[in-house]
């Protein structure tokens, strides 16, 4: 299953400009089986890696599959527990299932590092015709349903706790498998308007010391 998610990753990763993570801490906020963070040492080796995830099963298998890497996976959805130790924090199609965006920017921030570096992906099917099959999809396999963010109701919630927010469309480097679409999509073209325009990628920056609000 997670072979299934190695070549979004690295294609989210075609889009990151810091090469080197020597000596920095990450975190994996939805983490899965943390295959993301083994990818990602493998590709750009780093100090320390930490993974949370409310799948306590998925966690086990995390911990299981880690070896020597120096990860560690917890079954939790509260990263504010590890107060300022990270210097970049990732998640991956994520945003699309977390009810309180406020809350969710103000623990980030409470997990990072002044300066320190979120990264979230996310997909706004909002005008995509295949969206109600998409939202079925997603709340049968999901424990929390999808949720009705947006572009501007994401952004907000961060601005208002002080990032620096930017965004990015990750337009396409190659062609476009449709191999699995109709598991998704009704129509192809529904595919290609995902993939071209409504594929987003959010890098929030968190208040540097002395800049932070009170």
């Amino acid at each position: 299953m997670e072979d299934d998610h190695v070549p979004h990753w690295k294609r989210v990763l075609c889009f990151i400009p810091e090469e080197n993570l020597e000596g920095n801490s990450i975190l994996d906020f939805g983490c899965n089986q943390g295959g993301f963070l083994r990818l990602l040492y493998e590709l750009r080796p780093y100090k320390e890696g930490i993974g949370t995830d409310l799948a306590r099963k998925s966690v086990e298998i995390a911990n299981q599959r880690k070896g020597e890497l120096p990860l560690e996976f917890y079954a939790t959805g509260q990263p504010e527990q590890f107060q300022h130790r990270f210097d970049f924090a990732f998640s991956l199609a994520v945003l699309y299932l977390i009810p309180n965006l406020d809350e969710h920017a103000s623990k980030i921030k409470s997990s990072l590092k002044a300066g320190g570096v979120y990264y979230a992906t996310f997909a706004d099917y909002t005008s995509n015709p295949s969206l109600p099959k998409i939202r079925e999809r997603i709340n049968s396999n999901a424990v929390i349903p999808m949720q009705n963010h947006s572009l501007d109701t994401i952004s907000q919630a961060f601005i208002q706790e002080g990032f620096q927010v930017s965004v990015r469309r990750m337009l396409p480097t190659g062609f476009v498998d449709l191999s699995h679409g109709k598991k998704w999509y009704n129509q192809v073209e529904d595919q290609l308007q995902f993939a071209y325009e409504q594929s987003y990628l959010f890098r929030f920056v968190a208040p540097k010391a002395g800049s932070d609000r009170t």
